[in-house]
């Protein structure tokens, strides 16, 4: 399995020599291609800080983050830029769908970003749409449609690019648990059927199940890594939740 994303001896320390904080203590890990990974940890942990640094928000003190072969510490300016638009596909916990465009516009947006021909376009977005169930609301605005086909034509405009990697922070944290599972659903679909490889930092268990792999951070290190293999998702759940309780989380980041 190719390896799309390589993580090396990273550090992120934040403030000055007065008051440091080392928000990442020397993280690695891979994620080959197709993989469907979580990251959990408390409040603090580190997770979020990790994840700005691999999707470019923020910058490593210290290592390097490979996409694709490519060293992204060592981008500046439009070429980093490029990269993000490219490479990279985010779904945000409130989707950040523009509200004065419809379903098919905000799918397009990134392809007309990258002046891809209209033609081509039309293509690709009914494609997707096809694959994610949206085709019959591609001319509705999103304040037409629901939240579980907001999910979609969110999830839609992440994987258009074809980007190397999909990039999720707390996908579910603001929605009710009929939403969640339906976005779950999505990513299921979008990882085995679109072949996509995903990585989404969570604090929840019931959402970390639906992961083939999770990576656990503590005080900025990995802490543990648990496999799902041949187990059931309500299997998986529980493992998660032994290893949570032994990271020590309040009762609410494990329910």
């Amino acid at each position: 399995m190719k390896n799309i994303l390589e993580v090396k001896n990273i550090e992120k320390y934040y403030g000055n020599k007065s008051n440091l904080t080392k928000a990442i203590d020397n993280i690695s890990f891979n994620i080959g291609s197709g993989e469907f990974v979580g990251i959990m940890g408390a409040s603090g942990s580190g997770k979020t800080t990790l994840l700005n640094c691999i999707s470019t928000i923020d910058r490593v003190t210290a290592g390097h983050i490979i996409i694709n072969n490519q060293d992204i510490t060592k981008l500046r300016g439009n070429k980093l830029n490029r990269f993000r638009s490219e490479e990279l596909g985010f779904i945000f916990q409130d989707f950040n769908l523009l509200d004065t465009l419809t379903a098919y516009e905000n799918i397009a947006l990134a392809l007309t970003i990258q002046k891809v021909n209209a033609k081509e376009i039309e293509q690709r977005v009914e494609k997707i749409a096809s694959e994610l169930g949206i085709e019959t609301i591609l001319n509705k605005y999103p304040y037409q449609v629901s939240g579980g086909q907001k999910q979609r034509i969110a999830s839609a405009r992440a994987i258009i690019t074809n980007p190397k990697i999909i990039l999720a922070d707390e996908p579910t944290g603001s929605l009710d648990s009929k939403s969640a599972r339906q976005l779950l659903s999505t990513f299921v679909t979008l990882n085995q059927d679109l072949k996509a490889t995903i990585l989404m930092v969570t604090h929840d268990a019931f959402t970390a199940s639906y992961a083939d792999r999770i990576i656990f951070i503590k005080d900025g290190k990995i802490f543990n890594e648990l496999m799902k293999g041949k187990e059931t998702r309500k299997e998986f759940f529980e493992k998660i939740i032994e290893v949570q309780t032994l990271l020590g989380g309040d009762l609410s980041d494990v329910i």
